[in-house]
């Protein structure tokens, strides 16, 4: 029985690895038979030739962390105006319908769509970028803080009133907890929304970062390093969605049931 749970258990942690063998298997077996010019899909060796040098040079490490700089920024502005809409909503009803509509319409406008308008305001400075992130990140934390504080126990905020507590209490107190599940997931969701703002935005509107590599990779017909940028974004983004839920599981207590998985 317990061999049983060891080979299960292993072959749990060697799944995800044998997906990505297998797309890279397909990929090397697609390059070495010419089926696809080089020039459109260079081979697995090309790629990694191309990641060395970038790596040598230091040009990708300055690109990781200037988007990173970017993401992070936006992401954090993002969450404040999120959470404070999102406490006004359940401590003041009455103020959310002055805004509540104007969220629901901007919620269904692609923050793409407002570079032009930004760049024509801001021009390419760090105001365009950090405002396409804020309107990328912002719904779904937004959406995850109102569904958590608006789903609360009403019956848990019936005794904090019977022990006398005021409403900023009861919302320290018992609100904010219980919502504090749904207020991580979203901010987790929102963060990937951040990765994919920044890429688009930089790819427009920015001389630097993983965007603008991919782009001027593009126009130099560089394909071995705007696959090596595409694998950093993604890998880049899944690292720090993984440190993100491994903050929470360490100092939080979230588990999978809560999407920390």
């Amino acid at each position: 029985m317990k061999k049983t749970r060891s080979y299960s258990s292993r072959f749990e942690v060697y799944k995800p690895w044998a997906g990505v063998l297998l797309v890279l298997g397909i990929w090397y077996v697609i390059s070495a038979m010419g089926i696809v010019n080089t020039y459109v899909l260079p081979s697995p060796g090309m790629c990694l030739k191309a990641f060395r040098k970038m790596v040598v040079s230091g040009e990708l490490a300055r690109d990781i962390l200037i988007s990173f700089g970017r993401v992070l920024r936006g992401f954090l502005i993002a969450f404040a105006i999120a959470f404070v809409l999102g406490a006004f909503k359940v401590l003041v009803p009455s103020l959310a319908g002055f805004y509540e509509h104007i969220i629901q319409f901007f919620r269904n406008v692609p923050p793409l769509s407002m570079i032009p308008l930004l760049i024509l305001w801001c021009g390419i400075r760090e105001t365009t970028k950090t405002v396409i992130i804020v309107l990328a990140s912002f719904f779904p934390m937004y959406l995850s803080i109102v569904k958590g504080f608006t789903g609360v126990d009403p019956g848990l905020a019936e005794v904090g009133k019977t022990f006398g507590y005021s409403p900023l209490r009861i919302f320290f107190r018992i609100i904010l907890p219980s919502a504090l599940s749904d207020i991580l997931v979203g901010m987790r969701t929102g963060l990937g929304y951040a990765w994919r703002a920044i890429i688009g935005a930089e790819m427009i509107a920015a001389s630097t970062g993983l965007g603008h590599l991919i782009l001027f990779s593009q126009q130099t017909s560089r394909t071995d390093k705007v696959i090596v940028g595409i694998f950093v974004i993604g890998t880049v983004g899944y690292v720090t969605d993984r440190l993100f839920g491994f903050v929470i599981r360490r100092f939080f207590g979230g588990t999978a049931r809560n999407g920390w998985d």
